[in-house]
């Protein structure tokens, strides 16, 4: 399938109706695997992509970011987005070079976000945040494929949180030229709706965060276009796998063995 291909079916998907699940894979085999289960489009995480090479969430280069996105996107024909966190550089021709990369490396969408890894100051100015939205837009509109650029702000995760200025932020990355909002960190369900109903771009919400994460039905409900996993899939494989190890390494108990999945239904969701 051809990446203008990819590309319609992503976009179909955002058009609705509806809302789905965009899991989030870490390798070649996690990404077969979701695509087995009948998933239709998959994002990846740069934490999971980091931790998954020995890496802090942050820690991979641009090269290596896309290089990992580009091991998802070969590995099913499913439509990839990533996480390209900032764009890899402030100035909005950061996110521009960034975004024209990401296409490059067969991706049809990518999420910039608005935080600055400065914990003095962890949000970019808001007329600045604005403009690097822009200038990946920009980008994104001379492709000659739909290519969805999701902007994300972090406002909620940080000190003195407000649903107000994080609507303030989405509103203005949609003017801006945004095809997807995003905003992790949303406390209540009602706050949910209370973001999709004041922006007319689809909206993803991340599940994730113990207490803050919600059911996809409710979601959908609440307004939501797209629902995304962020490391959700790889702390429960590895939480599994840790429990595994301490307690062979701990009592050499390798009752584990019994509970885990064959390897033949394995390969037969990786196509085999």
């Amino acid at each position: 399938m051809t990446q203008q291909e990819k590309a319609a079916r992503f976009q179909a998907l955002h058009a609705g109706p509806g809302c789905f699940v965009i899991p989030n894979p870490w390798d070649t085999g996690s990404a077969r695997m979701l695509a087995g289960l009948g998933f239709q489009a998959l994002a990846t995480s740069s934490a999971a992509s980091a931790v998954a090479m020995g890496r802090k969430d942050g820690g991979l280069t641009r090269d290596e970011a896309l290089a990992h996105a580009r091991m998802i996107v070969e590995a099913t024909e499913l439509p990839v987005s990533a996480d390209l966190e900032k764009g890899f550089g402030e100035r909005p021709e950061d996110v521009a070079e960034t975004v024209r990369r990401a296409a490059e490396s067969g991706l049809v969408g990518c999420t910039i976000e608005d935080t600055t890894g400065k914990p003095e100051a962890p949000l970019f100015e808001f007329s600045l945040a604005v403009e690097r939205i822009a200038a990946g837009a920009q980008v994104a509109r001379g492709l000659g494929f739909p290519f969805f650029l999701t902007a994300r702000t972090h406002n909620l995760l940080f000190a003195n949180p407000s649903l107000d200025e994080t609507i303030r932020r989405l509103r203005a990355f949609e003017q801006a030229g945004a095809e997807v909002l995003f905003a992790p960190g949303l406390p209540d369900l009602e706050a949910v709706r209370t973001v999709c109903s004041a922006v007319s771009k689809p909206f993803n919400f991340m599940a994730g965060i113990p207490g803050k994460s919600f059911s996809v039905p409710e979601l959908a409900a609440a307004g939501v276009r797209r629902v995304s996993l962020a490391t959700s899939l790889y702390r429960a494989a590895m939480t599994a796998f840790l429990d595994a190890a301490r307690a062979v390494k701990d009592s050499g108990d390798l009752g584990f063995i019994d509970r885990t999945v064959n390897t033949s239904e394995l390969y037969k969701l990786m196509g085999l």
